[in-house]
């Protein structure tokens, strides 16, 4: 039997956990009451917890049925989180423990960064490489360029530019987001940036727009600098060159989670709104039929060895 390793960011199940899963991102370290409490105010604004966990189980069940029915099975699926039970080293012991003979890791996030989908990687390895006996695992590194994952988006993009008044589309201009990651991924000469910026222009070729940005979105507050420009910068910029409405699609994110629901939903569609200009966006794809597609493609395609020495930090 091939293990397949679903990994995602992870979520809090409700404000009672919150606490514990800022906690595990912050290394251990406890938040401020202050910084809780506007965490937990953003949740509160969601409706008091995120849907991603729910999301991330039916990705992980449409997946494991479509590549069993397929023929390329059988593949139990196995879903590890990074900051949130159930966790990557639990579901990695899981796999062991029900005589998994092979695994294949998929992070259900398309772009590689050695910061994000490299530490899911890394994380997963250490404790394959701790079993008493490790079976072989490969892993799916990047695939935010396939067909399947492109047309999701645009066709998604179509239908949020599609809900635009008829005299405001031709002007609209859409923007393309992802999460920011620290500056210092540049000076490794990281792929993420650039990667987001194939997917961003194959989506709009894809959708015919021609009009169109690519902006970061949810930066940590570090001291260090983040990657830019911010998606509210943005905005501000094309308010004030008198586009009168965007539609904001992120590229980066394949399900609803906080960062699309308060970070685009409500802080981005009021400043659009402050500005007068109109807000659409595309939908978050969740299970949508061509995002599981393109993943067991790439499951049973692209797959390769871990890199030699791969480690989770």
């Amino acid at each position: 039997m091939t293990g397949l390793l679903v990994m995602a960011y992870g979520s809090p199940r409700g404000l009672a956990d919150l606490e514990a899963y800022y906690t595990h991102i912050r290394g251990g370290r406890r938040p401020s009451p202050e910084l809780l409490e506007e965490l937990a105010g953003r949740y509160r604004a969601i409706g008091g917890r995120s849907p991603l966990p729910e999301i991330t189980e039916r990705q992980a069940r449409a997946l494991e049925t479509r590549l069993n029915a397929g023929g390329a099975g059988p593949y139990r699926a196995y879903i590890g989180m990074k900051h949130a039970a159930p966790f990557i080293a639990d579901a990695v012991a899981a796999m062991a423990a029900d005589g998994v003979t092979e695994g294949v890791g998929v992070v259900l996030a398309p772009h590689y960064s050695r910061m994000s989908v490299g530490t899911y990687i890394g994380t997963a390895e250490v404790a394959r490489r701790r079993l008493p006996a490790p079976f072989p695992m490969r892993y799916v590194e990047r695939w935010g360029e396939h067909p399947a994952f492109v047309e999701a988006l645009a066709a998604s993009l179509r239908a949020a530019l599609a809900a635009l008044p008829d005299d405001e589309r031709p002007r609209a201009t859409a923007i393309f987001t992802a999460h920011s990651l620290p500056e210092t991924i540049l000076a490794w000469g990281d792929p993420y940036p650039d990667e987001l910026r194939r997917t961003s222009a194959a989506v709009a070729a894809r959708a015919g727009v021609t009009a169109w940005r690519f902006a970061f979105q949810s930066a940590g507050r570090t001291p260090d600098p983040w990657l830019g420009p911010d998606v509210g910068e943005v905005i501000a910029e094309l308010g004030a060159a008198g586009v009168p409405a965007v539609a904001v699609c992120p590229v980066g994110f394949v399900a609803d989670h906080l960062e699309v629901l308060y970070d685009l939903e409500i802080e981005a569609r009021a400043q659009a709104g402050r500005l007068g200009m109109r807000f659409v966006r595309a939908a978050s794809l969740n299970d949508h039929p061509l995002l599981i597609d393109a993943l067991a493609d790439v499951v049973l395609h692209q797959a390769v060895e871990p890199v030699t020495g791969l480690s989770a930090h």
